[in-house]
């Protein structure tokens, strides 16, 4: 299951009662740079419910992996499925399902936090269903991960912490199906990052 032959690691756990349902799945995925080949074979299920990392050290193939999974980046070979549809070829409708939380955002330092979140919900609301509403109401949203007293305060002015906590409200605004983080412990001191890794969240 190792991505190439740098020593990486998987995690698993379960948020709740996994369902039967397998919402992602990768078989023999391969990525190639030229001659490079930085992603080997990896095959793995996630179910609906569970928790999955990649950890390793750097040059694992941990990046590529999730930017396929995400639909940024294409695949040399392999099959790779996303909640029903292969990421390489789905539209908006599949993109609205999915959140993801970056490293950080650089470019939106003018913004005011619960405007960010309201300007970025709006992409959203055609893509709303009756069992999941969309987009999460910003206030809830801002409360949910602790940053009620900040709602009015412009994004450049956060520290650290509070950034990270709104990259992820960004990541769910959309109350996605399932969740990718890239480098969840992004802002944690340099001992506690130590081995970090990315993981997709179903």
């Amino acid at each position: 299951m190792t991505p190439n032959d740098t020593t990486t690691s998987v995690v698993r756990a379960t948020l709740h009662e996994p369902h039967d349902e397998v919402v992602l799945r990768v078989d023999g995925l391969r990525k190639r740079y030229g001659d490079n080949e930085v992603v080997r074979g990896l095959s793995f299920a996630i179910h609906r419910g569970e928790c999955f990392g990649l950890l390793g050290p750097n040059g694992a193939g941990k990046t590529t992996t999730i930017e396929i999974l995400e639909g940024f980046r294409m695949r040399s070979a392999g099959q790779v499925s996303v909640l029903g549809e292969d990421p390489a070829h789905a539209g908006e409708a599949w993109r609205a399902r999915i959140g993801v939380v970056l490293q950080s955002w650089r470019d939106h330092a003018k913004w005011h936090v619960r405007e960010l979140l309201t300007h970025l919900g709006r992409y959203y609301a055609p893509y709303a269903t009756a069992d999941r509403p969309r987009p999460w109401d910003a206030d809830e949203l801002l409360a949910a991960v602790g940053l009620t007293e900040l709602a009015g305060q412009k994004i450049r002015r956060l520290s650290g912490g509070q950034r990270r906590r709104l990259d992820v409200a960004i990541g769910i605004v959309g109350r996605p199906e399932v969740l990718f983080l890239d480098e969840p412990t992004a802002a944690r001191s340099s001992s506690a990052s130590h081995g970090r890794g990315r993981s997709a969240v179903a």
